[in-house]
């Protein structure tokens, strides 16, 4: 059964690894792979990656990318939304903080948040204005 706009959003707002999915070129399947995201309803949702990395390099060149969550309990759910780069912006401390936070907690938060500082400074946050949404529950698959 489809998702109302609400049910997608919602969905999608929660503490999902996401699928991101780019374009590769013209002899290649899209890059597929899982990334960590960050959404509230009727926002932009965002990611952080690399400035030179591949998932960069090849979102710069596509202008857009995907994201796919999914779960399988208590019933299967998926959304995906796709569409173009709305802004890439230098990443901070306070957004790694932000996005591991959806994920992490206490010290394994804390942990995260000084290896990000130290190590992940090159990092970018991409924003995507959502054009396309596929959603649905699929129920019990049992």
């Amino acid at each position: 059964m489809a998702l109302s706009r609400e049910e997608r959003e919602g969905f999608l707002a929660e503490p999902h690894v996401a699928a991101l999915g780019v374009a590769a070129g013209d002899d290649r399947g899209p890059l597929v792979v899982p990334i960590w995201y960050a959404y509230e309803p009727g926002g932009l949702p965002w990611i952080l990656t690399g400035a030179d990395s591949r998932k960069m390099t090849l979102i710069r060149a596509a202008g857009r990318f995907s994201l796919m969550v999914q779960r399988t309990e208590p019933t299967t759910r998926y959304v995906s939304v796709e569409g173009p780069v709305a802004e890439v912006a230098e990443g901070s401390g306070a957004l790694h903080r932000e996005m591991a936070g959806r994920y992490l907690s206490g010290a394994a938060l804390d942990e995260f948040v000084a290896f990000a500082e130290a190590e992940l400074a090159d990092h970018v946050v991409v924003r995507m204005r959502p054009e396309h949404w596929f959603a649905a529950d699929l129920g019990t698959t049992g």
